[in-house]
């Protein structure tokens, strides 16, 4: 049987050896035992049950919550030469009766179907006719009713299900669970502990970054500039958002498709045709958008806005890098986006247990966005994954680093005003007493006269925020759950505010980017040739070949037919239908550009062992200026250096601040000075810069004004 499943995995789907996990999960499916599988979106679950399905006699029944999932694998294994098909809600009475007759008649190895199918009776007399091999159940944490994304009506057809006496094993799979529902999955469907195969959350090929402070449009302008031919997914938190970037980007020039419920069906399909078969690069949609999308190639994943909880986050962003490509999940976060999660919350249907239960997950979203930890291994913490995980060493609190500033004496200013307050107010009021804020509502509640009302005036009320969003997620300060959550202090902040603990906080700046070493142009050319011949058969580009397959052809030249099946993702079925035309191409391709070289020689799955090199990009032209003063250039150094005006230097501080980068403010000005700018601008009619300056005295120029207003976010 061993070899049955590897001859299987070689021929029909071009590897050479199966990913973690894969071989354990066949293995228990063949011999008839219920089994779950949690893995990474991209870990390779649909050959977990297509393996079985091929070889073991019957039908096997794959029951998938959305119809574009069904179509997409349909239309793969179809292009496999195997024979599927779906029954939903998009055919006609027709075509699912003609379709029944043919499952009934045994045509059809794989069959996938909406849950919903199991309310009839009619459907499940006829699932009793069967020969069935398996049923799995794909994206399986639908069925819990802690899962992010429950379906009742998911959860209902496994009694029915469990009537039909002749399911000889139930398999479940999914790319994001909790402990909690993976123990209601294994109620559920019986099984046992030592059948649950978890390989862990990681997803190696992506970096994840947390962007702070940037104006959210113009991130995304800049970012789309350097990533024209990539395909991404932005996902927004509602429909007015969805429409408002979609619009921008349209006029912009952007290939760009939209996607959400307040769109017709017909329109989301043409939309999610589009991007799905590379006629639009980028997807700009709500949280509607994507549960089952099998598009391999799309290089990032960017969140406009800060999702409800890290089960979706960590769904939506997954569905980056699928081709185990290297690949962005960005996520622009503001403050106001807790408010509108909250709001989300409260507007729900759930019942009040239920809505606990997600300001509980709100809550650990938000210390996701505030950390100072590696995202990555964040997330692995938050699903308990006991693997060994080190630090990504890619993602946006890993890399650019500046030095860490140490904050304990303010970190102590902050819990004991926490205590002061008697652990009865959350972060904004806290934030308020600590500014020494005028606030009305500090009055009614007489914080106004606690001995830490104003211990952090010179910092902006968005710092302090800040640092105790920064505390909470380090785990030195707690909140009480709930839709207002209060803080409290725990064993770690007694630690702080004894002096035995110190505590630091640093800044991050962004992304590195990745160093081709396959040739452009030649891919660029198969991926016409991918999409000339995936039209012709209606079918999306990457169920011909991922990106990666593309991208390796580019990089090791195969000659022959045994060179081509070297390839990762290439096996007999794929080189009988598009060998050779992709061959001719790549012959052509290397008679025109004869100085070309292998990067590799093509042995063994030789392709896999490298890995593209990492590089320092210089980064948007404020950072570089940035550098510059830091590494200790003057202002008027870097001015003759870049050749640009000394105001322009300073500018470019100024926003490298807002981004998130510290400075020494004393070279600009003196503490007195800071305050006289500050108590002056109070006075002033109109706080603009003119009549500042000619408010102060006339040693104040203008960068002593701005540089004071920029520190404390006046600006």
């Amino acid at each position: 049987m061993i070899q049955d499943k590897e001859k299987v995995l070689k021929s029909y789907f071009g590897y050479d050896a199966f990913r973690p996990g894969q071989n354990e999960v066949i293995s228990r499916v063949l011999s008839a035992t219920n089994t779950l599988a949690v893995m990474p979106t991209g870990g390779g679950k649909s050959i977990c049950y297509q393996i079985p399905g091929l070889i073991l006699d019957g039908t096997a029944i794959i029951i998938s919550p959305l119809i574009s999932l069904m179509k997409d694998q349909v239309d793969s294994l179809v292009a496999l030469g195997i024979s599927a098909t779906f029954i939903n809600s998009s055919l006609t009475n027709s075509e699912q009766d003609s379709r029944m007759e043919e499952i009934v008649k045994g045509q059809y190895k794989f069959v996938y179907v909406a849950p919903e199918r199991f309310e009839s009776q009619t459907f499940i007399n006829t699932m009793k006719q069967l020969n069935i091999s398996l049923v799995a159940f794909d994206e399986a944490h639908c069925i819990s009713q802690w899962g992010h994304d429950f379906r009742p009506s998911y959860r209902s057809i496994v009694p029915n299900l469990k009537k039909l006496g002749n399911i000889p094993v139930f398999m479940a799979l999914t790319a994001t669970a909790t402990e909690e529902v993976i123990a209601d999955i294994q109620t559920l469907l019986q099984i046992e502990a030592q059948h649950v195969i978890n390989t862990g959350f990681a997803r190696e090929n992506l970096t994840f970054h947390i962007i702070k402070g940037r104006d959210r449009f113009s991130f995304i302008r800049s970012y789309l500039e350097d990533h024209l031919d990539d395909s991404g997914i932005i996902y927004t938190a509602t429909r007015k958002q969805a429409d408002a970037i979609y619009e921008q980007l349209l006029k912009r020039g952007v290939n760009v498709a939209k996607y959400h419920a307040g769109m017709s069906e017909n329109e989301r399909k043409e939309e999610q045709a589009a991007f799905i078969h590379d006629e639009k690069q980028v997807m700009i949609a709500t949280n509607a958008f994507g549960m089952g999308i099998d598009k391999s190639n799309v290089r990032y994943v960017i969140h406009y806005a800060m999702p409800m909880n890290i089960e979706s986050y960590y769904q939506e962003a997954g569905r980056a890098g699928r081709d185990g490509e290297n690949s962005d999940c960005i996520l622009l976060f503001s403050p106001q986006d807790i408010q509108l999660q909250k709001f989300l919350i409260e507007r729900s249907l759930m019942d009040e247990n239920a809505k606990q239960n997600e300001y509980r997950k709100l809550q650990a979203m938000v210390n996701y966005c505030h950390t100072q930890s590696c995202l990555h291994t964040y997330i692995l913490d938050y699903f308990n994954d006991s693997s060994e995980h080190i630090n990504c060493g890619r993602c946006s609190n890993c890399v650019s680093k500046t030095e860490k500033t140490d904050i304990t004496e303010e970190a102590q200013m902050i819990l004991s005003c926490v205590k002061r307050m008697g652990e009865r107010f959350g972060v904004s009021m806290t934030a308020k007493v600590l500014k020494g804020s005028s606030d009305k509502k500090l009055k009614e509640f007489q914080l106004h006269n606690l001995t830490t009302y104003g211990l952090l005036s010179t910092y902006t009320e968005k710092e302090i925020t800040e640092k105790i969003h920064f505390l909470i997620a380090e785990q030195l300060l707690a909140t009480e759950e709930g839709k207002y959550p209060t803080l409290k202090l725990n064993k770690n902040s007694i630690d702080v505010l004894k002096g035995s603990r110190t505590v630091e906080m640093y800044m991050v700046s962004i992304p590195t980017t990745e160093e081709d070493d396959y040739y452009k142009d030649l891919f660029d050319a198969l991926r016409q040739l991918r999409k000339k011949l995936a039209d012709e058969q209606n079918v999306p580009p990457y169920v011909l070949f991922s990106d990666v397959t593309l991208k390796e052809l580019s990089r090791y030249f195969p000659e022959t037919k045994e060179d081509m099946l070297e390839i990762k993702g290439i096996g007999e079925k794929k080189y009988d239908q598009y060998g050779d035309i992709f061959l001719e191409v790549i012959r052509k391709w290397r008679g025109d550009h004869p100085e070309a070289k292998r990067r590799i020689k093509i042995t063994g799955n030789a392709p896999n062992a490298s890995k593209p090199k990492r590089k320092e990009d210089e980064g948007p032209s404020h950072l570089v200026s940035y550098k510059l003063f830091q590494s200790g250039k003057s202002i008027k150094e870097i001015a003759a250096i870049r050749e640009m005006t000394t105001i322009t230097v300073e500018s470019h501080l100024f926003k490298a601040f807002q981004d998130g980068y510290p400075i020494a403010w004393d070279i600009f000005f003196t503490d007195e000075e800071e305050a006289k700018v500050l108590t002056t601008r109070e006075v002033v009619e109109e706080p603009k810069l003119k009549p500042l300056k000619e408010a102060l005295p006339e040693d104040y120029d203008y960068t002593k004004i701005k540089a004071v207003l920029v520190k404390n976010g006046l600006m």
